[in-house]
């Protein structure tokens, strides 16, 4: 966890101190979320569709320690860092591991970077999880970073 920790940090010093060109808008993009193994939707294959300018649904199908698969519906807001936004939102998400079912709601806060010159979007976020079902289980420590190619 320690790692995800100082990878986010570094990310987003990187973003707020370097990039200060016109990002590229898009309305989809596919990638990979690298995550800890705690949550239900930890390392997924994410595809995010930009609805519109402040809000956009996300899919994740997790491979992690758990199969499991999760939408979420977020709402953005821009820095003045053109191509920089943080964003929030909130979903539902449903695993299996061994005989397990695992379901409940999920959050999400983040901030995502869209570069000007390549069909990339990096993102960190932190999207807490409620495992409802097989039982009440709260878990906090889900952060992840993600690398999308994005398509106008």
């Amino acid at each position: 966890m320690q790692r995800v920790t100082v990878a986010l940090l570094l990310t987003v010093a990187i973003i707020l101190t370097g990039m200060q060109s016109h990002a590229q808008d898009y309305r989809f993009g596919l990638g990979l979320r690298l995550s800890n193994s705690t949550p239900t939707l930890n390392s997924s294959v994410t595809g995010k569709y930009n609805v519109t300018e402040r809000s956009s649904v996300e899919g994740m199908v997790s491979f992690g320690s758990r199969f499991g698969m999760g939408a979420l519906l977020e709402l953005h807001q821009n820095f003045s860092t053109p191509g920089l936004r943080w964003f929030y939102g909130g979903g539902a998400y449903v695993g299996w591991q061994d005989k397990n079912t695992y379901f409940g709601p999920t959050g999400i806060l983040g901030i995502e970077y869209t570069f000007p010159s390549a069909p990339i979007a990096v993102s960190a976020d932190w999207k807490p999880e409620l495992d409802i079902i097989p039982s009440i289980n709260f878990v906090p420590d889900a952060f992840a970073l993600t690398v999308r190619f994005t398509l106008k």
